[in-house]
């Protein structure tokens, strides 16, 4: 029993990999994200939710409520520590940030702002309120919502 090393008529066997399944995999992957890119970055259409079950409070002393109108415009609301009722006041966008910062800053107890905001603008707008008020040291924010309207009546 001896040994041949090459004898004729035996096959090698190649120790390379086979690329091809994978190169089609990975153009199956390419096409579905050439598909689904432009779909996740055209984005949505966001609307603002209405509440079904709001809490019902009076306001407290000190509370400062920013509103965003319709167009846009920001109106600054602040209940004085008398308990009087100073009402919604329009403050321009270059105003608001040293507003914010200028009530925030005296502050120790609560930094809470209440947001309000129109059902129809574009929420880029209360983004940007937010970020401003992120800044100038609020710590919370709250929103406030309407209670939904419901279709029936009730009895």
């Amino acid at each position: 029993m001896g040994m041949s090393a090459g004898s004729a008529g035996t096959t090698t066997v190649k120790a390379s990999p086979n690329v091809i399944p994978m190169i089609d995999i990975m153009l199956v992957l390419l096409i579905i994200f050439m598909i689904v890119t432009p779909a996740i970055t055209a984005g949505f259409q966001a609307t603002l939710p209405r509440a079904k079950n709001p809490d019902s409070r009076e306001e407290s002393d000190g509370e400062i409520r920013l509103g965003i109108d319709r167009d846009g415009k920001f109106y600054l609301d602040i209940t004085g520590t008398n308990g009087k009722y100073t009402g919604p006041r329009y403050i321009t966008d270059e105003d608001l940030p040293t507003q914010l910062m200028n009530l925030y800053a005296t502050r120790s107890i609560d930094k809470i702002l209440y947001l309000k905001a129109d059902e129809g603008i574009d929420y880029g707008r209360v983004q940007t309120a937010l970020e401003i008020a992120r800044k100038a040291g609020v710590r919370v924010v709250a929103a406030i919502a309407e209670q939904e309207r419901s279709a029936k009546p009730e009895r």
